[in-house]
């Protein structure tokens, strides 16, 4: 008997998604004039206010305000109306000095002998569900907020569109374990105030289905786009009106969107977030490094799926174990404990090792605190950057250096497939 899946996204204006937005972008200008930065940010934001936390070693000092308000203004909460845009609401900051007992544990003579930045476990995952090697309930949850911010922004259609919105996708299986069809979608968007409530919900609902939907089935590959019939099922904003979102709906805080920014409930999770960290925290570049990993070894066709878990002890270089679940899927002639023992000879894992390969000291994480950080597209993007103190500075910048297929041919040389 086939099975249902689901995964969820939410948009660059749900509150989780601006605290997250907000934490990345005060990261990337540390790094941009101080790449040795040590950075932990939260943010949280509530109802005409932004509160700023955490710890940061840097040379650089950052107008966090500014950064803070900029985000806001880009997201597009740019109204009164909205209670929290970027130019009146409030932005306190408590951020201080890392503690040097940590700092102690990370920093090394040898850069390559330095220790991870905190305990934990983390996971990459992969498989041959779509192009991108994503589960695909989640790719499509996510497209559909791409999409609807597109439109949202280009201002001709749905004009009554607001920043915070909720997608998700249901996913009906075979006994195969393969996608058959779209199940149900989920839309749930902030909007305008409209003069009468039921007419409001129908057009928007008549909206989601004949203009948001085919928009995006459009950019699909033929073979996802066979998987929409006229029977999936469609609820959108299904508890009515929804115009009080954004913060001032709900309190956003960094790191709470764990799931909608890696694989939507597939695989599994080591329950660190993201957002606001440096590179030395094994929390983000080691859940970067397993992603790479796995994406490069199902490519590499050494199996359809693959599950990889790093784990680390704070201060120390090497992972304390490294894990490969192939889910019965591996091409070759080992078991998934020898695959592992194989794979971790393939990949340095040291911290400092994939800070370098994955070019993890450069601010490029703006763009990842929105829409996942898994399953986008590597490439090269210009950036400025504004300081107080050092002016401007202009930097070409490499995003989402963890989906090269840069390692493809390394492993199949390694596996002799």
């Amino acid at each position: 008997m086939g099975y249902l899946f689901t995964s969820e996204s939410v948009s660059e204006g749900h509150p989780d998604k601006v605290a997250d937005q907000i934490s990345d972008a005060l990261l990337d200008n540390f790094l941009a004039f101080d790449p040795n930065s040590k950075v932990a940010c939260e943010t949280l934001v509530t109802t005409g206010q932004v509160v700023l936390a955490g710890e940061v070693h840097s040379k650089h000092y950052v107008d966090v305000q500014e950064v803070a308000r900029s985000v806001i203004n880009r997201i597009g909460y740019t109204k009164s109306e909205y209670r929290f845009d970027g130019d009146s609401c409030g932005v306190l900051s408590a951020i201080h000095e890392q503690s040097a007992d940590i700092n102690q544990g990370v920093d090394r003579a040898e850069k390559m002998e330095q220790g991870a930045g905190d305990q934990g476990m983390m996971f990459g995952y992969a498989s041959k569900e779509t192009d991108d090697y994503m589960p695909i309930s989640l790719e499509l949850s996510h497209r559909l907020l791409i999409d609807m911010a597109d439109i949202r922004r280009g201002g001709k259609e749905m004009t009554y569109l607001r920043p915070d919105s909720k997608s998700q996708v249901t996913i009906e299986y075979g006994d195969d374990n393969q996608p058959k069809r779209v199940h149900t979608i989920v839309v749930s968007t902030q909007h305008d105030e409209f003069d009468e409530d039921e007419p409001m919900l129908a057009k928007i609902k008549d909206d989601v289905r004949n203009i948001l939907i085919p928009l995006t089935i459009s950019k699909l590959p033929a073979r996802v786009q066979a998987l929409f019939d006229d029977d999936y099922i469609l609820h959108v904003n299904p508890t009515g009106k929804f115009v009080i979102g954004g913060p001032h709906g709900d309190t956003g805080l960094t790191g709470r969107k764990i799931i909608v920014d890696t694989y939507g409930g597939k695989g599994a999770h080591g329950g660190g977030a993201f957002s606001g960290k440096d590179p030395s925290k094994v929390d983000r570049s080691a859940a970067y490094a397993s992603r790479h990993m796995a994406k490069n070894m199902v490519a590499a066709g050494l199996a359809d799926e693959v599950l990889v878990q790093l784990s680390y002890a704070i201060g120390v270089a090497q992972p304390v174990g490294v894990f490969v679940d192939t889910y019965g899927t591996s091409k070759v002639t080992m078991s998934d404990g020898e695959i592992a023992i194989k794979i971790a000879e393939v990949f340095d894992l040291r911290p400092a090792a994939i800070e370098e390969r994955l070019k993890l000291r450069h601010p490029m994480y703006e763009e990842t605190a929105a829409y996942g950080h898994m399953g986008r597209t590597p490439r090269t993007v210009k950036k400025v950057f504004e300081s107080p103190y050092f002016g401007s500075k202009e930097m070409e910048v490499e995003l989402f250096t963890w989906e090269k297929l840069d390692y493809v041919d390394v492993i199949k040389d390694a596996f002799k497939l």
